[in-house]
């Protein structure tokens, strides 16, 4: 494995300054940065991770505490998880991903041990006890999702409220005056998933505004329960012409359902849904839908991380 000296050899310059002009730290001109970028480049260099930290006081690394809950859609989680772990690596950062179910202990032990530069949390609870650890911890926080109390915090999320409103309205100006909203599961909001709640309040209120009819349902989120449920619910409120899913399992199911039932979209029902064009296309899902955007979010979140993490 190549050395920094080795590298300092093939440039023909001193180890100090093949550093110089690895980290930045120092002004190096630009024929030297080059001669030394084009050595690390040809001897396949990575800098040694310990000594750097030792150095420089940074790892390098960023944690991102996520959990894949069996309520939750798993393939939806994946792509917050992506917009975090590929920017991170656009900027020069290894990702450390901490799935301990006990938050706080994790959170404490990896800002304690400072295994890491900064910290992104995602599964975000309305009350959330991982909170309290961040705003003392050394490292700066992003955060995936909206709490209660956000003061202090950097914190990325849709706006929940207004893709309900907006959902409502796309029905209504189609026409549609009962609709069936499909949530999470109720698991979800009984942990503190406030996003649930919040759109679910805002359709509601925007319906009853309008005098439409909206049935709010939580769902189901995993097969074959998922389309068990649809038939039930289609079934159920047969009046019924438009579909809201704020949940992504109900939404990719939906199309073997209406097949099924002999259905058509939109000639029969009209559904509008809650996630990225990405996972629209990978479900190939054919209906209107406010993006989600969470590879955007967790991007973002990121970057401000990063701003913070390189501003200390």
């Amino acid at each position: 494995m190549a050395t920094i000296g080795d590298v300092a050899r093939e440039a023909g310059v001193s180890r100090s300054t093949a550093s110089y002009a690895l980290s930045g730290k120092r002004p190096i001109s630009e024929e030297v940065r080059r001669r030394v970028l084009a050595a690390a480049e040809a001897l396949a260099y990575t800098p040694n991770a310990g000594a750097r930290a030792l150095a420089t006081a940074r790892t390098k690394v960023l944690g991102l505490l996520a959990q894949f809950h069996d309520d939750e859609f798993a393939p939806a989680m994946l792509q917050y998880i992506l917009g975090v772990t590929n920017t991170a690596r656009d900027l020069g950062y290894d990702t450390l991903l901490v799935t301990e179910a006990d938050g706080v202990r994790a959170l404490r032990r990896i800002t304690d041990s400072r295994m890491v530069d900064g910290v992104v949390l995602m599964n975000i609870a309305q009350e959330d006890a991982r909170l309290p650890i961040l705003r003392a911890a050394p490292q700066p926080g992003a955060l995936v999702g909206l709490p209660g109390d956000c003061s202090g915090l950097d914190v990325f999320d849709l706006d929940f409220e207004e893709a309900g409103r907006v959902m409502v309205d796309h029905l209504h100006r189609l026409g549609h005056r009962e609709l069936i909203l499909i949530s999470h599961p109720e698991h979800v909001v009984e942990r503190g998933g406030a996003y649930v709640w919040r759109l679910r309040d805002a359709a509601l209120d925007r319906a009853r505004r309008l005098g439409l009819t909206l049935h709010a349902v939580y769902g189901e989120s995993r097969q074959p329960a998922v389309g068990r449920q649809l038939h039930r619910l289609l079934d159920a409120y047969p009046a019924a012409t438009g579909l809201l899913i704020n949940n992504e399992a109900a939404a990719a199911a939906l199309p073997s359902v209406t097949y099924e039932r002999g259905q058509r979209v939109p000639e029969d029902l009209s559904v509008i849904g809650r996630y990225s064009a990405d996972f629209a296309a990978t479900f190939s899902l054919p209906y209107s839908f406010v993006e989600s955007a969470p590879d955007r979010l967790g991007s973002m979140a990121v970057r401000q991380l990063v701003r913070r993490v390189e501003s200390t």
